[in-house]
């Protein structure tokens, strides 16, 4: 392949070069070791099946330890071993953390939080995005890395920066302002249209001069919602920029594709519906919430979300832990065998790579207690033994690699709705995106029912049913996108405060809900939030009127009918007897609006019934058995492959496996009623 013809972004349908299976490693950084544990590191990497590692992500102070002067020998041999062991290449440009020397030569580069503190050197992090000093010298580091290794043969990947926006986002920095300005004029071009959009009139915040128009710093009181939404979209543009600057100085050096690590669902800053576009491959860094007790569910929800933005095709997991973190406030660590089904879950769920932060633990520094594939235990270790025998299992499932995951249920996500939902002095502080997000993709994957995540705008007809957990803001075109879904044949299900204000954080004309008024057959007239420890009671979702009611609890609309039939009201709270869940007809599909807070198991009976509209059924399986599937050939045959993984204290039965299937993790034929034995996993390839 040539330069000129390297297709980048979204269009690139190639994979990583030279890598023919599933890949396994993590980061590796040995320059925080003697140079002679190198090669003990690499026959340990060989043993335990790794065949990528990522490298270099860190090191800037070592690579350019003073403005200019370069030295890349240790990495010269670094490489070469990892090459003469047949261990590939992610090869980071280090320009998460630039060095000493460089705040001390351009310290108006450091970040500038919102209350005006300034952010000093010590720790991880970036300087301030819209530095040119700090752009021009990641540039140069990144054309400097592409010059040298550009046409290494161990190199597989390059890996630009760390976690964009993971821990430095928003920047007030006079840089800042500055660059906020000229965004400002690219955006609106006058200031007219800048006032009308943020509704500077009331209370008196008309601009006359562009140079008056400051960063959203704190204020005296709530500052303006338009103003504040436009930051996160400028913060996140400012980031993307700086990604896109390194990466075509690589591009320019190098046919190897490109990807930065995003955060898929615990790093909100970043659009990464945008991002996406910018990679030529998807990848994304997950960590276990230790106080969630169902993590495993939140796991699979990023894993879904980073296939999302990935198009479909299969992305990289480039970080994820063997045991305990080191930044929460309880870092609990991973039970036996919970290293290894969390791995397969993120395979199940799309991903052709399988990486861990990180390879050797760090003996020193904030991350001295987190774990590694190698951990302070050494070889003998339980970890250890789980890492070789994961390695084992990634190099049985080769023949995965490229196969897609198909969905019929998609959740609405939208990062600028989320970023305009999380402002100040809104109706609820417990109405929370997250937590509907989270709730309804919870019923979900209880159901057995794999989903996509999907942007509003985004084509919809492939799906069955279509959830709004979360949809505060919402465009004009998006709405009409939905309304479009439901009429011709769709299921839409829309919870509370969606459809509230476009994209200017302005209510929309007409009211809440009012551009799905069609698709829903209502309007809200009055939000109803309430108090703290309030609930009331929802009925008529199941049949017979003596049934008890479901709870619900944070929110009640006024809701006036306009065509929607009433499917549940509410028992007490500040509505008794108005509608709390309604069903719409329009063309061929229907509209659902459910307008109080429900748990995952009071969703249960609403699902029931909106899965009826869509032609869907929960899988029946047993409780915390998760269950996906990839499709793509083997042996020039169409093949489905079945990742069933046990998260429960006992078997479950995993019914109705046709013959001439085959457990990819043992060899061994299997059909009929499969067990999949407690707290394991199999992997099964089928002939449709």
């Amino acid at each position: 392949m040539t330069l000129a013809a390297f297709r980048p972004g979204p269009d690139f349908d190639g994979w990583l070069p030279g890598v023919e299976g599933i890949s396994y490693g993590g980061d590796y950084n040995p320059e925080q070791w003697p140079e002679e544990v190198w090669a003990d590191d690499v026959a340990l990497m060989r043993s335990a099946g790794v065949n990528l590692v990522s490298v270099g992500i860190f090191s800037w102070a070592l690579l350019e330890p003073r403005e200019g002067e370069f030295d890349f020998g240790w990495l010269d041999r670094l490489l070469d071993l990892l090459h003469a062991h047949g261990i590939r290449v992610d090869l980071g440009t280090p320009t998460a953390s630039p060095p000493a020397w460089f705040f001390r030569t351009y310290p108006d580069s450091r970040v500038v939080t919102r209350d005006g503190t300034v952010l000093e050197f010590g720790s991880r992090g970036m300087a301030a995005p819209s530095s040119p000093a700090y752009r021009r010298a990641a540039t140069r580091i990144a054309t400097k890395l592409a010059e040298r290794y550009g046409d290494h043969p161990a190199l597989a990947l390059w890996h630009v920066h760390n976690e964009y926006g993971a821990p430095v986002s928003d920047d007030y920095s006079d840089h800042a302002k500055r660059a906020w300005r000229l965004w400002l004029r690219a955006r609106y071009g006058t200031l007219e249209s800048l006032n009308a959009a943020w509704g500077t009139r009331f209370w008196g915040q008309v601009y006359g001069e562009w140079e008056h128009v400051g960063v959203p710093s704190l204020t005296p009181t709530v500052a303006n919602p338009s103003m504040r939404l436009d930051y996160a979209r400028f913060t996140d543009a400012m980031l993307r920029e700086c990604f896109v600057a390194e990466r075509d100085a690589v591009r320019a050096r190098s046919r190897v594709p490109i990807t930065t690590n995003f955060m898929a669902a615990s790093c909100p800053s970043t659009d990464l519906w945008a991002w996406a576009r910018e990679v030529d491959v998807v990848s994304n860094d997950h960590y276990l919430t230790a106080a969630d007790t169902r993590g495993h569910v939140g796991l699979a929800m990023a894993a879904d979300l980073t296939r999302s933005v990935a198009g479909g095709k299969p992305w990289l997991l480039l970080e994820h832990s063997s045991s305990a973190v080191n930044w929460q406030p309880r870092n609990v660590a991973k039970r036996p065998g919970e290293e290894r089904r969390n791995a397969l879950s993120h395979l199940g769920r799309g991903a052709d790579g399988i990486l861990f932060f990180q390879w050797r633990a760090s003996r020193s520094g904030a991350e001295k207690f987190h774990s590694a594939m190698l951990p302070h235990a050494g070889t003998s270790s339980r970890v250890f033994r789980e890492v070789c025998a994961l390695g084992a299992d990634v190099g049985r499932l080769a023949e995965v690699r490229g196969s897609r995951v198909r969905a019929d249920v998609a959740i609405l996500w939208d990062y600028e709705s989320h970023w305009a939902q999380d402002l100040e002095w809104r109706p609820s502080v417990d109405a929370s995106h997250r937590e509907r997000t989270e709730a309804f993709y919870d019923r979900l994957w209880r159901d057995g029912l794999t989903v996509d995540m999907a942007h509003p705008d985004q084509d919809l007809s492939g799906y069955r049913l279509v959830v709004a957990p979360a949809s505060y803001l919402l465009t004009g075109a998006a709405a009409e996108n939905l309304t479009r879904y439901v009429s011709g044949g769709g299921t839409l299900l829309v919870s509370y405060f969606s459809a509230v204000v476009d994209e200017r954080d302005a209510v929309h004309d007409g009211g809440y809900v009012a551009p799905l008024r069609r698709a829903l057959g209502l309007t809200v007239e009055e939000f109803l939030p309430l108090r703290q420890g309030e609930s009331l009671g929802v009925v008529g979702l199941t049949d017979g009127t003596a049934d008890a009611p479901l709870t619900g609890d944070v929110w009640a609309d006024d809701v006036a009918l306009d065509g929607a039939e009433v499917v549940a009201t509410y028992d007490g709270g500040p509505r008794p007897g108005g509608p709390a869940i309604t069903r719409n007809r329009l063309g061929s599909g229907t509209g659902w609006y459910v307008s109080t807070r429900l748990d995952p198991d009071a969703l249960a009976p609403l699902m029931a019934r909106v899965y009826d509209d869509a032609g869907l059924a929960p899988s029946g399986l047993a409780a915390d058995l998760e269950v996906v599937r990839r499709h793509g050939t083997h042996d020039g045959r169409d093949v489905e492959y079945t990742i069933a993984i046990n998260h429960a204290g006992d078997d479950a039965k995993l019914p109705d496996v046709p013959p001439g299937t085959t457990d990819l993790l043992t060899g061994d034929a299997v059909a009929g009623g499969v067990v999949v034995p407690a707290g394991g996993a199999r992997v099964l390839r089928t002939n449709p």
